[in-house]
């Protein structure tokens, strides 16, 4: 069984929660959270805590934000130089620590559609992730690629195909939620040998929703089959809040041992149990 662990984009990076956490048996986290609020870690209080739980700081999400504020794919230098500054500063922070994956999205958005102007585009994300995977290498540490939906950079398998090209030394975050024009079992095809880590949510195929597995269409018996097939032994990452979206509908919060659950479930291909009703 692929071992359950969990960002921290749905909960606070407290004493109490790491405790919970390791008691319901997710002992890997990914650091993930809005923008601002990364300037608020302590990294030493971070350490510390996840050192006194036995929980491994396994990933850390880079920071992103709209066109004009990061985009390590802008057309407009300055603002892509700004871009990879911020996120070399928070490598060294969280290196420090530590963490050895990067997880960065190539681009943000909206994009253009436009071939000529989405081809420069990538030239420049390309680019950036050339710097980024140098700046990983020397902290010991490797750039996670994520997939992204709608106009976003990386939103088909040939095109997180043709970005990753740009240096051997990059791999993938599979965010299975964000697959809008391709299959899994197309992605885990062209790209399954170089997936590192994972976003494990659920959606409807018509926008990412970031429900637990169960409440949407992904077939997670096949998905998890395909990923073992191709090789990936990282960990079972959730990335979906405890607390329920607008796009659906639970009659609680979820608990840690909820995911817990839900991972064993799909690991051994057992019903799953499904506590929330889609709104979309």
């Amino acid at each position: 069984m692929l071992r359950p662990a969990i960002s921290t984009c749905g909960f606070s990076l407290t004493d109490e929660n790491f405790a919970r956490l390791a008691e319901a048996g997710i002992l890997d986290v990914e650091i993930s959270m809005g923008r601002s609020a990364y300037a608020d870690i302590d990294y030493a209080d971070l350490a510390r805590i996840s050192a006194a739980n036995g929980i491994r700081l396994w990933s850390y999400h880079l920071p992103f934000a709209g066109v004009k504020d990061l985009d390590i794919a802008s057309l407009d230098e300055g603002i892509r130089k700004k871009t990879l500054i911020e996120q070399f500063e928070h490598m060294a922070r969280a290196a420090a620590v530590g963490i050895r994956h990067f997880v960065i999205h190539p681009s943000s958005e909206p994009k253009s559609e436009d071939a000529a102007t989405r081809r420069e585009e990538i030239l420049r994300s390309k680019a950036s992730l050339v710097a980024l995977a140098d700046r990983a290498e020397s902290l010991g540490a490797d750039i996670a690629v994520e997939d992204l939906p709608r106009s976003c950079l990386g939103h088909t398998a040939a095109e997180m195909a043709d970005i990753i090209s740009a240096d051997d030394r990059l791999g993938v975050c599979f965010d299975v939620n964000h697959l809008l024009y391709d299959t899994h079992a197309e992605f885990l095809r062209v790209l399954g040998k170089r997936i590192v880590t994972l976003h494990i949510s659920d959606y409807d195929y018509v926008n990412e929703r970031h429900w637990l597995p169960g409440e949407g269409k992904i077939d997670w018996y096949a998905l998890y089959s395909g990923l073992l097939s191709a090789g990936y032994n990282g960990p079972w990452l959730y990335e979906l809040g405890q607390a329920p979206t607008k796009t659906v509908s639970r009659p609680r919060d979820l608990t840690f041992a909820d995911f817990v659950r839900n991972a064993r479930e799909i690991a051994e291909k057992l019903p799953l149990t499904v506590l929330g009703t889609p709104e979309v």
